[in-house]
């Protein structure tokens, strides 16, 4: 047997001739090559999937090797999509893999580009692009097989229109957001500190955000604090100095970083304190002063016997560690340089020399420190020394031509300054620290990622991707992997479509246009034929033209920014008719100039009428008898004028609501309160008494 059959005899076995055939004629779309997208790629390659387009945005990184076995050390910072082809490739020869390096909502991947597939294999970890992939194979009536994991727990849906539910039918959770000034000024949570670090204070520092206003006005929109908002806008307005520092070529970087750390941890904080009414019902803040952190006098909060134990703590460490103290654990003297920069140490921008006076940056010897490692406890002066050597690093990458800096759990120098920035803050406010891996971690909203778990999902996917192409329908599972050892996997039927759903729901047509020439008036109009319904159009959140106002009609698709890949929305004013999704691509390059600049689809799309649900009948109120005498309407008056009207009946005693006592069950409790007085109560005049001795009480 040749080496080409003894390499597919088992999965020829296995599947079948006629599906094993199939696969090698399958067009198949695997978006990303994370930790699924690499157990995935490899699965598919020797399952026999003919064409294979990968695509993926990300580059990869050192943190990714431990399970995505497609990459090695030397690939570290290129493309994930082309070295995962370039590994996968020889598993089998007959396979043609093409990598794309790049965003799959980009416009050139439109509802044309995915109908070229015959499925589609989702491997992100992104909900944004899960929700486009899954609209875009609704659109392009592509099967899809969801997944993703999260630590021990997976999860394999497949998506069929029509059929079965897409990724949008149940709502999924939106992203945890905190408020602006609880992020900004009364932090409580680790999470607070290490959300302003990354979203605030970098961009404030090192991105293109000068004054946050925009933030700021939203949330003073929604009614936050005007007096704590009116602050934060004159706190902002007081960092373009210190950005400017950072900025200036010749600085110095820890002067800088110093100012840097004076303006945050100080002078803000001390005008956060002035609001005393903020701090009436809650732990005031602690202005960090930094000279006396550096030479170890510095102390956090005083011991009053009634401040939380925390407070006598930073980030795990003891007050008098906390305060520049030696630990136990350390080695050399307590000056060394905070940085968990994964770079060789003598490859960083060195750190401010002893000589600038703020008694940071090398040791006796005039070398740099060794780096911290990531599940370190750091203290106070940790931190500040961290803070400053992070803060020179980056200012030295603006200073070198960089534009602007963005956080990026994957980039030292913005993970270092996160980590000391988020943590001086917690200190200042009494808050738990975190290491740097734990920064790490809730910063880049990382999910522990278990290589057997990806690999368990991807041979998953694998199976329901094959019942999709048998169309086996009946065969299809929402499938579960869970942290049960006797039952680690459970299956469930497919859901049907969600009525009310708003992707898979819709109508979608898809129309080839020159959105230089068409206008949106003849594309609206040519899509809706001879229907004359009251409508409203939309560009997903944008308004643009509804029954009152057709103003945008006569406008340029390319005028409104509606080009390739977006969506206009047609909206049955009246709600009879479902909704008509219109997905625009371009027109193919012989269209002739002559012809109108749109190819419309043939037939016009026709959505179907909505099924309005039952009324459901609300139970009837019985008709109440009322015991109140009823008037009359038509009642006359005498010659004198006056009504005559009948007595009300007294109210008859409902004898239900009173319990009938035997005549022998009277009163028990007073007989025998009279007996105990002396007294006989007799039932009547007729009763005949035994005893002798008893006086007869007469009522006369």
């Amino acid at each position: 047997m040749s080496t080409a059959k003894a390499r597919t005899a088992h999965a020829k076995a296995i599947l079948g001739p006629q599906l094993h055939d199939q696969l090698a004629n399958t067009k198949v779309l695997l978006v990303g090559a994370g930790g699924i997208g690499c157990e995935l790629l490899k699965n598919i390659v020797l399952t026999g999937f003919g064409h294979i387009t990968l695509l993926d945005l990300d580059t990869i990184d050192l943190s990714n090797l431990n399970r995505q076995f497609l990459f090695r050390k030397k690939d570290v910072k290129q493309s994930k999509a082309i070295i995962a082809a370039q590994t996968a490739a020889p598993f089998n020869p007959n396979v043609r893999i093409t990598p794309i390096h790049g965003n799959i909502k980009e416009p050139q991947y439109d509802i044309e580009w995915f109908q070229q597939f015959d499925i589609v294999l989702n491997a992100l970890d992104n909900l944004d692009a899960r929700r486009h992939v899954n609209k875009m194979c609704m659109a392009a009536q592509v099967p899809l097989v969801e997944s993703g994991t999260a630590g021990y727990l997976g999860q394999v849906q497949p998506l069929l229109k029509d059929r079965t539910e897409c990724f949008d039918c149940i709502p999924k959770p939106t992203p945890k957001t905190f408020p602006v000034c609880t992020i900004r000024s009364t932090p409580s949570q680790p999470i607070h500190c290490i959300v302003w670090s990354k979203s605030y204070l970098v961009g404030q520092l090192f991105g293109e955000d000068e004054d946050a206003s925009g933030e700021l006005d939203e949330a003073e929109q929604q009614g936050e604090n005007a007096q704590e908002i009116a602050t934060l806008r004159k706190e902002a307005q007081a960092f373009k100095a210190v950005r400017q520092a950072l900025r200036t070529p010749g600085a110095g970087g820890a002067d800088a970083a110093k100012l840097v750390f004076q303006k945050v941890f100080n002078a803000d904080i001390k005008n956060l304190l002035i609001m005393t009414d903020m701090w009436r019902s809650r732990a005031p803040p602690v202005p960090l002063d930094f000279d006396t952190i550096v030479d170890g006098t510095f102390e956090l909060r005083k011991d009053t016997g009634s401040a939380p134990a925390a407070f006598f703590a930073v980030n795990g460490v003891a007050k008098a560690q906390a305060n520049g103290a030696e630990k136990a654990n350390r080695s050399g003297n307590g000056n060394a340089v905070a940085s968990g920069s994964k770079v060789p140490v003598e490859k960083e921008v060195p750190v401010a020399a002893t000589t600038n006076g703020n008694g940071i940056g090398s040791n006796a010897n005039g070398q740099a420190a060794p780096a911290l490692k990531d599940q370190k406890a750091l203290s106070l002066k940790d931190n500040l020394e961290l803070f400053v050597a992070s803060t020179t690093r980056l200012a030295s990458r603006l200073q070198n031509g960089e534009e602007s800096i963005a956080f990026d759990k994957d980039d030292d120098d913005t993970l270092d300054f996160v980590t000391a920035a988020s943590n001086l803050r917690s200190a200042a406010y009494g808050i738990e620290g975190k290491t740097r891996w734990e920064v790490k971690e809730m910063a880049g909203n990382i999910i522990p990622a278990i290589a057997t778990t990806n690999a368990i999902i991807s041979g998953l996917i694998v199976l329901q991707a094959l019942h999709l192409l048998r169309k086996s329908y009946n065969e299809l599972r929402n499938v579960h992997l869970q942290f049960k050892p006797a039952v680690p996997l459970s299956t469930i039927k497919l859901s049907p479509p969600n009525q009310q759903c708003g992707v898979c729901r819709d109508t979608y047509a898809s129309v080839l246009c020159d959105p230089v020439r068409a206008t949106l008036g003849a594309v609206v109009k040519g899509i809706m034929g001879d229907d004359g319904r009251e409508i409203s159009v939309y560009e997903d959140q944008r308004v643009l033209s509804d029954p009152d106002w057709e103003d945008n009609f006569e406008r340029t698709l390319e005028s409104l920014n509606v080009t390739r890949g977006k969506f206009l929305t047609i909206v049955d004013e009246e709600g009879e008719v479902g909704t008509i999704a219109v997905g625009l691509g371009v027109l193919p390059p012989n269209h002739p100039y002559t012809e109108p600049p749109f190819i419309l689809p043939s037939p016009l799309p026709k959505p179907p009428k909505k099924i309005k649900p039952a009324a459901i009948p609300l139970p009837e109120t019985p008709q109440r008898t009322s015991l109140k005498r009823a008037r009359s309407l038509d009642l006359q008056e005498d010659e004198n004028g006056v009504i005559e009207i009948e007595p009300t009946p007294k109210k008859q005693k409902l004898e239900s609501n009173k319990r009938k006592l035997n005549e022998d069950e009277q009163s028990p409790s007073k007989r025998r309160k009279l007996e105990k007085d002396g007294l006989l109560l007799m039932d009547g005049a007729q009763d005949n008494l035994e005893q002798e001795d008893f006086i007869v009480i007469d009522d006369d």
